[in-house]
């Protein structure tokens, strides 16, 4: 399929700023239902396991004792809320230059990495945002966005048109990979190298092609990005393969154990458990978030599917062996919460790309 711009009618749509009753919807799973407190959280892949214990909920009862995040803040855990306003980046500015948005359609009988479960072949739409900044064969550093997060409403092109304009972000592409539909838990849950590498030898040079784009190599100027398990994809992307990607942003990652094997027994829980820990530290800036009512807040972490236990303990891992990290703890707010999304994501931007240096050649 040739590549079409759909500008005009993101702009469009992002004018009208459409919201959800939790704010506005920045990826394919968000915002999601947010389990009522105190009732057992929503958890993928089964039903509601066993309580929460009581030393669990005092120990996530300190989160409510954060400080509040801010700009300039650097590496710790953080809360925000319990009231929430959107930034004034995610809407279209006048006198801004306005960058390009393409589309385009992969088919899966032509991937080598995800052809289709038992040849049942599917589409999957990747959508290409261009600064207006870009200089034609220059390297350009990029965001790479699972669950193709910020293209919905264009809310990721709006934020870097407003933030690359006021020099607070360097000019970036930004390419958003819709998911594999049935095949999602199976491409962003597993616990493995896979989905980075179809993105590198599939995704990013059909996506420089579409849009007329080269993106660097510098893996300091690569950022996954996603929600739910499209954020726990994103952090595996750079885990597996850090000379490709230094820079994660994930909310409501999902650090639990829905896909396991042999290598991990208990799925993406053994980041935390196990892999970071017991690993040498690796070249990478994480921001993670989670809410207070997230997926699994009432059960207990014995059963590897809570998500406010997986992201603090995170958080924790990360701080023990000296990686630059944030969490930020979302009071009064539920998985993927749009309303959460719509407040961090510029001040979480600037955040991971801090320290960023072009390559210059």
């Amino acid at each position: 399929m040739s590549p079409k711009s759909n500008l005009p009618l993101a702009r469009a749509l992002a004018a009208l700023c459409l919201l959800s009753p939790a704010g506005l919807i920045f990826g394919a799973d968000a915002p999601a239902t947010a389990p009522a407190a105190g009732a057992p959280g929503a958890r993928k892949g089964g039903p509601p396991g066993p309580p929460i214990t009581p030393a669990e909920q005092a120990d996530i009862a300190k989160l409510n004792d954060l400080p509040a995040w801010k700009a300039g803040d650097g590496d710790g855990s953080y809360s925000v809320g319990p009231m929430y306003t959107p930034a004034p980046e995610q809407t279209a500015r006048e006198g801004v230059p306005h960058g390009r948005v393409i589309t385009f359609t992969m088919e899966s009988a032509g991937s080598k990495f995800y052809p289709g479960v038992d040849g049942a072949a599917f589409k999957r739409d990747v959508t290409v945002y261009v600064p207006a900044q870009y200089v034609a064969g220059k390297p350009a550093a990029v965001i790479v966005s699972c669950d193709a997060y910020g293209a919905k409403n264009n809310q990721l092109p709006n934020v870097l048109d407003n933030m690359i304009a006021d020099k607070r972000l360097p000019v970036i592409v930004a390419v958003m990979i819709a998911n594999g539909g049935s095949e999602r838990s199976m491409e962003y849950d597993t616990v493995s190298a896979k989905y980075a590498e179809f993105v590198e030898a599939e995704v990013l040079p059909r996506a420089e092609k579409e849009a007329g784009v080269v993106i660097t190599k510098d893996p300091d100027g690569r950022m996954t990005l996603g929600g739910s398990s499209g954020g726990v994809c994103a952090f595996t992307m750079a885990w597996f393969h850090p000379e490709l990607y230094h820079r994660v942003l994930s909310y409501s990652g999902t650090f639990v154990g829905l896909k396991r094997d042999d290598s991990a027994p208990h799925g993406a829980w053994e980041y935390h458990e196990n892999f970071i820990p017991k690993s040498p530290v690796k070249p990478l800036r994480v921001w993670l978030h989670v809410s207070e009512n997230d997926n699994g807040a009432a059960t207990t972490g014995a059963a590897f599917r809570n998500w406010v236990i997986a992201n603090k303990a995170m958080a924790a891992v990360l701080k023990d062996k000296g990686y630059h990290y944030q969490l930020v703890y979302a009071k009064n707010a539920g998985h993927t919460d749009g309303k959460v999304i719509a407040q961090t994501y510029p001040q979480a931007l600037e955040w991971v790309w801090q320290g960023y240096k072009p390559v210059t050649k």
